[in-house]
């Protein structure tokens, strides 16, 4: 008996790459016999990897998914498919991200939703990024110019006042680093009280998670979701 590993190959029909191992014991059907089974492992692998995507939960719900699905904000009607994505798993959809939205929060809307923008923006997901410029930035009252440049721009853009641009900086510096610089934590707390402060680490990592989770999801963008502005688009 000996054994031959050949060339790298795809399984015909899943398309899963692998390497094609042949047992010869004979000049009989043993060859044959061998590499269907190799071909047989790899597409029980295939099969593993394709249940375990995340995807977009389609109704019907179970009773459980479609209570917890009804605590979510429906504009018009309309749930996310964000959320829909996170009703692949129950506890996901209690405990997943916070709900900081709400009327309380210590921060002004517009700096809330600046922190959201520059967030996703620096974690490539467009699908959060373009629906809270739809939902949002027209209300805060943000300009075409400063919409690009939360993608775009740098924290220190002439659109922006200095309160924004430390902002801007410090939320550019929590996504690097975790953490803040000596002079950039002093602007920061010298700007933002210690409820302010604790509310803006609060969306950044909540904004993290929701972006690992439509990005990894591969979620396509909301049918009202505005685009990322083009590189192309910067100086208009």
């Amino acid at each position: 008996m000996r054994t031959m590993i050949g060339r790298p190959v795809f399984e015909p029909l899943t398309g899963c790459p692998g390497f094609l191992v042949v047992i010869i014991t004979s000049l009989d059907a043993t060859e044959k016999v061998a590499y269907i089974i190799c071909y047989i492992k790899r597409s029980n692998q295939r099969a593993i990897i394709m249940a375990n995507r995340l995807y977009t939960v389609e109704p019907p719900y179970s009773q459980e998914v479609d209570t917890l699905l009804s605590r979510y904000p429906k504009p018009n009607g309309y749930l996310l498919k964000l959320f829909r994505v996170f009703a692949n798993s129950t506890r996901f959809l209690r405990k997943g991200v916070l709900d900081l939205l709400d009327r309380d929060s210590p921060l002004a809307m517009r700096h809330r939703e600046l922190v959201i923008l520059r967030t996703c923006a620096n974690n490539d997901c467009e699908y959060e990024w373009g629906v809270h410029v739809a939902g949002f930035a027209e209300h805060v009252q943000f300009t075409e110019e400063q919409i690009k440049a939360t993608r775009l721009g740098a924290p220190d853009d002439a659109c922006w006042n200095s309160e924004e641009s430390t902002l801007l900086l410090a939320v550019d510096e929590l996504c690097n680093s975790a953490c803040l610089r000596a002079e950039t934590r002093d602007r920061f707390q010298s700007l933002f009280t210690v409820e302010q402060q604790l509310e803006i680490f609060a969306l950044c990592g909540n904004y993290h998670t929701v972006s690992f989770v439509a990005n990894m999801a591969e979620i396509e963008g909301e049918p009202f979701g505005v685009r990322f502005p083009s590189a192309l688009d910067k100086g208009d």
